[in-house]
């Protein structure tokens, strides 16, 4: 089991899970999020659980900042398990994506996990030991028009990291992809849809967990979604053109 742990997005739906499943005597968590106050809940179920947290409130866009703390606490304690779990989620309902939205969906869900990613990477790649989870969706295995920069964003961090993961694993580091499903979060909160399969939080993290113990490369749930993204993958455009017409749109980003 990993001792050393960091998780961004951690101030809410996976990452607290996460946290709450890693939680136990002899392990520390570094928690990241923009919202000291939950940071702080979560901190809070991690040390009733035996373990021992450490609070970050950042900003994964900020990548001197991510630097920074993620090299100071590399440096004290080298980290044995990262997860890149921060994200947001926007649609088109009343209207097109604008442009600020879809920057800011790319700014946190791509280049966040990047300042996430590569400062770590360096040292774990240097050191020959490691494991870096990096959280995409089901909504990458293709671009739908409810969420066309969501679903983009998704699909380049998930090819990144399966790319990723053939070319560090020579170096001792594993990089696993994972893909949920509907979980429930504050971001599936606003949805306002129906949405099959739907998954609590803390089941997720325990598959999540089991999934990076045995090394998957790519991490799918629940199987019911596996087999949608798979087959929306393989429906050809005219045909997805047709369905994605009648798709319920997600909200826009507020």
């Amino acid at each position: 089991m990993p001792e050393t742990i960091v998780i961004t997005g951690a101030s809410g739906g996976i990452g607290r899970a996460l946290a709450v499943e890693y939680a136990r005597p002899g392990a520390t968590l570094h928690l990241f999020g923009r919202d000291a106050e939950r940071l702080a809940a979560t901190a809070a179920a991690v040390t009733a659980r035996g373990g021992q947290a450490a609070v970050h409130a950042a900003d994964v866009c900020d990548l001197a900042a991510m630097e920074a703390a993620l090299a100071a606490i590399d440096a004290a304690t080298p980290v044995d398990l990262l997860v890149a779990n921060a994200g947001i989620s926007a649609g088109t309902r009343g209207g097109g994506e604008s442009d600020e939205q879809t920057r800011a969906v790319f700014a946190v869900n791509l280049d966040g996990v990047l300042n996430t990613v590569l400062p770590l990477l360096r040292r774990m790649r240097a050191r020959g030991r490691g494991q870096i989870a990096i959280v995409s969706s089901v909504a990458g295995f293709r671009g739908l028009a409810g969420a066309p920069a969501y679903c983009a964003s998704k699909a380049a961090v998930r090819a990144w990291g399966e790319g990723l993961r053939g070319e560090a694993a020579a170096d001792g580091v594993a990089v696993n992809v994972v893909c949920p499903g509907f979980v429930e979060t504050a971001m599936t909160g606003a949805n306002g849809f129906p949405m099959p399969f739907l998954m609590q939080p803390d089941r997720a993290a325990r598959i999540i967990r089991k999934g990076l113990a045995r090394n998957r490369g790519r991490i799918v749930f629940p199987w019911q979604m596996a087999i949608v993204g798979w087959f929306l993958r393989a429906l050809p455009d005219a045909l997805l053109d047709r369905f994605g017409r009648r798709l319920p749109r997600k909200p826009p980003q507020t």
